[in-house]
């Protein structure tokens, strides 16, 4: 017995690719059409956030040395401390800390510039002389320990109606008091408005 064979023909490689390509978008098509009926229905969008004013009761206004000011006072402090010879670094800062000018004398010391600094920072924070404050670590010796702060002469605040504005620290001369001296010449420079 002869078994008949079917015949099949043999579909040339530009077919079998053409309809490959067929095969493939007709899936595509299909995968953009759910995609399409699920972004068809857009979800709702969120609210924009509202300015908010608060009440005059919820808030609170505060002074601030002005840069002029402040770099009227870095001055008179390192002019001072020129006028005797002394190489030092001047550091006003802000109510909050932030220095707003710092002036290095010809051949202050690297240290001086932190140091300065950090007087003035300590000084604006319990507005009070770092001079007193060093005499305070005698009762409270755990003050040292606060970031930021440096307890020896040389930092002085500024102050408008009793409350601390700024402070004003210099370091780099050979003694607290020196430095101290220097300060308090930025602070009169202020309340002089020279």
């Amino acid at each position: 017995m002869n078994a008949v064979q079917p015949q099949h023909k043999k579909v040339s490689r530009r077919a079998r690719v053409a309809l490959g390509g067929a095969v493939l978008g007709a899936v595509a098509l299909a995968g953009f059409g759910a995609v399409s009926a699920n972004a068809s229905a857009p979800a709702a969008a969120p609210a924009a956030a509202a300015a908010v004013s608060a009440p005059a009761k919820a808030t609170t206004t505060s002074t601030h040395l002005t840069i002029d000011a402040a770099t009227r006072a870095a001055q008179a402090a390192l002019d001072a401390a020129e006028k005797e010879n002394q190489r030092v670094t001047v550091a006003v800062v802000d109510r909050n800390g932030n220095t707003l000018v710092t002036l290095r004398g010809d051949g202050a010391g690297p240290q001086s510039y932190e140091s300065a600094e950090r007087k003035a920072y300590t000084a604006v924070s319990w507005n009070a002389p770092t001079s007193e404050l060093a005499e305070r670590l005698k009762q409270a010796p755990n003050l040292k320990d606060i970031p930021g702060t440096l307890f020896l002469a040389g930092g002085v605040p500024v102050t408008a109606q009793n409350a601390p504005i700024a402070g004003i620290g210099v370091a780099g001369a050979p003694s607290g008091a020196l430095d101290e001296k220097f300060a308090q010449a930025g602070a009169e420079a202020v309340a002089a408005g020279r």
